[in-house]
């Protein structure tokens, strides 16, 4: 129930012990995700070796931006896709359902936009998500230090989950609309004020800001900012805290909202870890099957 997180530079070193103790601490949460997914129990135990496989090939792509954990979901996210594309392929062929973000060819044929600007709009959007991601995380931080949950509660309906003002003002119990437009508007200042602090490219700040008023023009939204990064996760031992029953009462109300409403699938899967009754002990089979597949990559990669 720890938060233990890797040495990244030794997995990058393709340190056979520390992907070892990699696998034995995050080979639970991820199969608790798939086991949501997937209902075959060889099939999801095939997915979460190919995380594994995936994340260390993959290690020199990681970006600090995230945690390890996060990492590691993201992967495993599109490990699931996957197999359910294997399962049903008619159900993703040119339907449009699994856009890959890549612009068609009507699209091409009719963009008037040269290439160079169209690389630094792209480039541009990709470092301003990085920079509104880390203004996101960094409010959340704050907001969490200073104990003000209710606040983070409402910012997690209105920002993640798209809820009206009217559904925060009656499920909150709050004085009327115009408390729940206050306690946005003070969000939106603070982060404002810190992507200033911060400080960068004249033109990505301007878009950065623009993303956090909300105006239009720029392919940038605090939602995603949000979701992607994982911003409100509970650290997994407030979700120890939440089984034994010793959570204080503010953080509580949040965990609750984020498990029960905002039904987090990466927070629900460390809670069906946690509260998995076999222990470690039933994984031992899958960890073995990890870890032999892992030490083939590793030798072929340090004696090739």
């Amino acid at each position: 129930m720890s938060d233990w997180t890797p040495d990244i530079a030794k997995l990058s070193a393709l340190d056979d012990a520390e992907w070892m103790a990699t696998e034995r601490a995050f080979c639970g949460r991820l199969l608790a995700y798939a086991a949501r997914r997937i209902p075959d129990r060889d099939a999801r135990d095939d997915v979460v070796q190919e995380v594994f496989l995936g994340a260390v090939r993959g290690i020199h792509l990681y970006d600090p931006i995230y945690t390890f954990e996060q990492f590691l979901f993201g992967i495993c996210r599109n490990r699931v896709i996957d197999h359910h594309r294997r399962q049903k392929p008619a159900a993703f062929g040119g339907s449009g359902d699994l856009d890959d973000g890549r612009p068609s060819l009507e699209d091409l044929a009719t963009d008037d936009e040269t290439p160079s600007r169209i690389a630094r709009r792209r480039d541009l959007e990709r470092e301003g998500a990085r920079v509104l991601s880390g203004i996101v995380k960094q409010w959340v931080q704050e907001t969490w230090a200073q104990a003000e949950f209710q606040r983070l509660i409402v910012i997690e309906a209105l920002m993640a989950l798209e809820w009206r003002n009217r559904d925060v003002w009656t499920r909150f119990g709050l004085r009327d609309e115009s408390a729940v437009a206050g306690i946005k508007f003070r969000a939106l200042k603070r982060m404002r004020e810190i992507a200033l602090e911060r400080g960068s490219e004249r033109e990505l700040m301007a878009q950065v800001g623009a993303a956090v008023g909300q105006d239009e023009g720029f392919d940038l939204d605090i939602k995603s900012a949000w979701v992607d990064t994982r911003a409100s996760c509970p650290a997994r031992h407030w979700l120890a805290r939440r089984i034994t029953g010793t959570l204080p009462l503010g953080p509580a109300s949040f965990v609750r909202f984020h498990l029960e409403d905002a039904k987090c699938p990466w927070c629900l899967a460390n809670l069906d870890d946690l509260e998995r009754l076999e222990g470690e002990a039933g994984l031992a089979p899958l960890l073995e099957r990890v870890g032999q597949s892992t030490r083939e990559f590793l030798r072929s990669r340090t004696l090739g």
